[in-house]
């Protein structure tokens, strides 16, 4: 069941008369998400318009995930120049190093997983709103309305809803309020949400201020003193988003132009891209994803695992050493400690320097700005708390933060003093939103969801269709693996494709043990832009939607321009 404004979208996209432009591209982790970049698309919108109306829909259609509740990162390309909004969630106020640590201080099962006390103050709202602010050509309130009018109206639920596994309802059950708002979500059946199409409704209208000082910020408060929670008034009031210089790292004749801390995965898809450049000959003779490709990858992957776990974190917090970790000689240096025939011993690999659910999308504008954006609530549905009044879900981003040094949050990532908790610190991330750019222009707009596995899936991505000429399609369907230092000598594999029978038993012999875990690694959503055009693809992982999008005639653009939504 749509509302009218979709059956609009899709008859305008089966018109022949199309004025001048260039197309337009979205790959969406949902239909709806990409249908309403569709639309503002059409209405004249650019691409950060877009992205802002997308990230609202998928807050509706994509519970999961999709937030308002949460936060993320967006890379940006605007007419020719890069950009990075950091809009990540950051610790309360109240927060400290310890909070989930008993007396004897042992980690307290599952609170900084589940319940109000997981929560970081959440960043989206202002993120959108500065985008907007900076960026943005439609009014505010219009971006919204595809969002509202899905939270009125329902979406149809679709049947793989969770797809990292497990059920929902049964890991909340009686510790937050989740069932109360979304234990009648059904596959197949119209699920509304007036509660949330409220609080859209006064963000709508008032901006971000509602969401952090208006209606919105007094029922978030209320839900934390209902839960013993530490977010406050204050914390609301006091969070910004930050623009920061993005990381742009040479790789072959292109530009990376990706994210910079409190995200590790800028650095590490860099170190990941240069180390295998570095070690290009060894990787000559191998064919793609056979054993000792999989083990060369597996060597330079638990390197940047090393890395990250002693050296990232919030930049406001602790020293990054970002230069000195991308520097040529340093990843020279890394990538000569690599054992082409055998497994590194895991506990000789140290920092070299001396001293889950997430969703993304990708967008191009028809003038060729793009925007790659990953956002995210943690874990599916996050800390399953519903803020009551408000109808939106609250992340668990505080397992992000490394809660007691060498013990692993929810991906298995251990950490150390850089990432300790701190009030108002930004938990450190593994989401690579990330823009390929060849002479001033974009030849690719990727990203994934994922927890730790997103820059080594980003990466395999990116490898098959530079190194092995794989179609964007193929490249993103091709099976994935990951390995992260720890646990040892453990190689994940994935439930959609795993590693040939050969190809494992070859990797046992070397000492490795594969893993298949529950759910498949990614979501890619990217659009690639060649000599013989432009390409968008969902990854086939997920329920993704991915279209091209041709300019609007005039007589179509006044029929867009008299809807109403």
């Amino acid at each position: 069941m749509r509302s009218c404004w979709w059956s609009l979208v899709l008859s305008i996209c089966l018109g022949t008369n199309l004025a001048y432009g260039s197309t337009a591209a979205v790959a969406s982790p949902d239909r709806y998400g990409a249908e309403t970049a569709q639309l503002i698309l059409h209405q004249g919108g650019n691409a950060v318009d877009a992205a802002i109306a997308t990230a609202f829909t998928l807050a509706v259609t994509y519970p999961e995930a999709g937030n308002i509740g949460g936060g993320g990162f967006m890379v940006i390309w605007f007419e020719g120049k890069p950009y990075f909004l950091d809009y990540r969630e950051t610790a309360p106020l109240q927060a400290s190093r310890d909070m989930y640590l008993d007396e004897d201080r042992q980690v307290i099962d599952e609170l900084s997983l589940i319940g109000h006390l997981a929560s970081g103050v959440p960043g989206t709202v202002m993120g959108l709103w500065q985008a907007h602010q900076r960026f943005g050509t439609l009014p505010w309130a219009d971006l919204l309305q595809p969002a509202i009018a899905l939270a009125n109206q329902g979406f149809v639920v679709p049947e793989n809803l969770q797809q990292y596994g497990g059920n929902a309802l049964e890991r909340y059950q009686g510790k937050t309020n989740f069932a109360d708002y979304f234990a009648a979500m059904t596959a197949g059946h119209l699920f509304k949400q007036p509660e949330l199409a409220a609080t859209l409704s006064r963000i709508a209208n008032q901006g971000a201020a509602e969401f952090y000082m208006g209606e919105t910020a007094s029922l978030i408060v209320a839900e934390m003193q209902r839960g013993a929670g530490f977010i406050t008034a204050d914390d609301l009031a006091q969070y910004q988003a930050v623009w920061r210089e993005p990381l742009i790292f040479p790789w072959r004749d292109y530009q990376l132009v990706t994210v910079a801390p409190p995200s590790s995965g800028g650095i590490a898809l860099s170190q990941l891209l240069g180390l295998k450049q570095l070690r290009l000959d060894d990787f000559k003779a191998q064919q793609h994803n056979s054993a000792g490709y999989v083990h060369l990858l597996a060597e330079i992957y638990k390197r940047v695992f090393a890395d990250r776990a002693d050296y990232l974190g919030d930049p406001a917090f602790t020293k990054v050493p970002q230069q000195e970790l991308l520097a040529a000689d340093y990843l020279a240096q890394r990538a000569s400690e690599i054992n082409p025939q055998a497994i590194s011993a895991t506990k000789q690999i140290r920092p070299g320097l001396e001293s889950a659910q997430t969703t993304h999308f990708s967008i191009v504008d028809h003038a060729g700005n793009a925007v790659s954006n990953t956002y995210t609530l943690n874990l599916d549905f996050g800390s399953g708390v519903v803020v009551t009044g408000a109808g939106f879900l609250l992340n668990n981003e505080m397992d992000d933060f490394s809660i007691k040094p060498g013990v692993p949050n929810a991906f298995g990532v251990v950490g150390g003093a850089a990432n300790a908790i701190e009030p108002g610190k930004r938990m450190l991330s593994s989401m690579t939103p990330s823009i390929l750019v060849q002479d001033n222009e974009i030849r690719l707009v990727i990203g994934t969801p994922g927890g730790s596995t997103i820059f080594t899936s980003v990466f395999q991505v990116i490898t098959n269709l530079y190194d092995f000429g794989m179609s964007l399609a193929d490249a993103v369907a091709a099976p994935r693996f990951h390995h992260q230092l720890l646990p040892k000598n453990q190689l994940a594999m994935e439930p959609y494709q795993p590693l040939s029978d050969e190809v494992q038993q070859q990797l046992s012999a070397m000492g490795y043990q594969l893993h298949l875990q529950r759910w498949s690694l990614g979501d890619i959503q990217a659009i690639q832009l060649t000599d013989r055009g432009i390409e968008a693809i969902a990854d086939p992982r997920g329920r993704g939607k991915a279209l091209l999008i041709e300019p609007v005639a005039t007589e179509q653009q006044s029929q867009l321009d008299g809807s109403t939504m």
